[in-house]
């Protein structure tokens, strides 16, 4: 084969004409960019698209897995082997979205979704704290979601949690109940948010390559917070209340902690860049080595101030802004020195709540002028 493949190397020198140029050029360019839109895709538009269920599908409709868009081949195989799952991959993506806007509301970058194909946009194609958040959010959701549906007796193939006793639970306290299976739940988004970086084959040491590790570094923290912060719940049996008997299970922490612990990371990220070895080493190595639950970066973030099409940022024009506050969400801070319009607006709330006996409250409906400020 490579004696022929030389061959036709040499007898095949002839001179392109005109027209056979622009056929390659236009062949190449469509490559390019059919190549740029496979990588502008990502599974988390999954949360962008509502999907329907396996049973919901009649006969003779197109599969379910055919009709999903961001997948990759790997991920493709996975949703073909478990169906049932990937409305919850989808739940569990929203989930994170949702928690990622809600971390990032007051910051320059607030998690904006751009479109439903590459849900996040351009500013996923930098290695910034923002992706690596993102990531591990990301990653976070499909755990709990998926933990969540086992339990709930959603999925084929688990169930409750199978979750070995705690050593220090009371020996009169029961072990048993249903509890969220973490572990299920872990192994599973491992498979699938994984399967799109390990199905890379990027030359060691390369920038692509850089990219995939610091993304499965992350995946791994985002997977690695749900598990850990999973905890026990018990239930009181016993006659009026009297809790002399206790029944305990494993029980997801709410995800509310799960975003405050990585934004924490967030915080605390760790600058990386590649090794000798082709592995990703410290920028600084004073501080301590990152541990799987820590979040990774490879490049600086942008400042976000203005919107740039290149960066994908969305630009903080038009923003809200806390005219009192000296923290990022301060007009000083998120108008990037541009300073900021004020002006007045009707809010209404609740007020004058009272308890009726038995047994609601009613309460009354007030509304208020008050100043707001956005960003020029």
């Amino acid at each position: 084969m490579v004696a022929q493949g030389v061959m036709e190397t040499r007898t095949s020198r002839r001179p392109c004409s005109s027209a056979q140029k622009h056929l390659l050029l236009a062949v190449a360019l469509i490559a390019c960019s059919s190549q740029l839109l496979v990588d502008a895709n990502s599974w988390l538009s999954l949360a962008m698209n509502p999907i329907q269920r396996p049973e919901m599908y009649i006969i003779g409709a197109q599969p379910l897995c055919s009709q999903l868009t961001g997948l990759s081949q790997g991920q493709r195989k996975l949703c073909q082997l478990y169906q049932d799952h990937m409305v919850y991959i989808g739940e569990g993506a929203k989930t994170g979205i949702n928690e990622c806007q809600y971390q990032f509301r007051q910051r320059r970058w607030n998690c904006s979704t751009v479109d439903n194909a590459s849900v996040f946009g351009r500013v996923m194609q930098i290695g910034s704290r923002e992706t690596a958040f993102t990531y591990a959010i990301s990653a976070a959701g499909v755990v709990n979601a998926v933990s969540r549906a086992c339990r709930e007796g959603e999925l084929s193939t688990c169930g409750c949690s199978r979750a070995a006793r705690p050593r220090d639970l009371p020996r009169d306290w029961l072990w048993g109940g249903c509890g969220d299976n973490v572990n299920y739940g872990y192994r599973f988004a491992r498979e699938f948010v994984d399967a799109r970086e390990r199905e890379k084959n990027y030359p060691r040491g390369s920038i692509e390559h850089t990219r995939t590790l610091m993304n499965l570094q992350n995946n791994e923290a985002g997977r690695q917070s749900v598990y850990n912060l999973a905890n026990v719940a018990c239930k009181c049996h016993g006659v009026s209340g009297s809790c002399s008997l206790k029944t305990c299970w494993l029980q997801l922490a709410d995800f509310r902690r799960v975003g405050e612990f990585l934004k924490e990371k967030y915080d605390s990220a760790a600058a990386m860049r590649i090794g000798r070895k082709g592995k990703l080493e410290q920028v600084d190595k004073r501080f301590n080595v990152p541990t799987p639950e820590d979040l990774v970066y490879t490049d600086q973030s942008p400042d976000y101030c203005l919107k740039n099409d290149t960066t994908g940022s969305m630009g903080t024009l038009g923003r809200l802004c806390n005219k009192t506050s000296e923290g990022m969400d301060g007009c000083e801070l998120m108008c990037c020195g541009r300073g900021y319009d004020q002006f007045k607006t009707y809010k209404h709330e609740r007020c004058h709540c009272k308890f009726h006996w038995c047994c609601y409250v009613k309460c009354k409906r007030c509304t208020s002028l008050v100043d707001q400020f956005v960003c020029k």
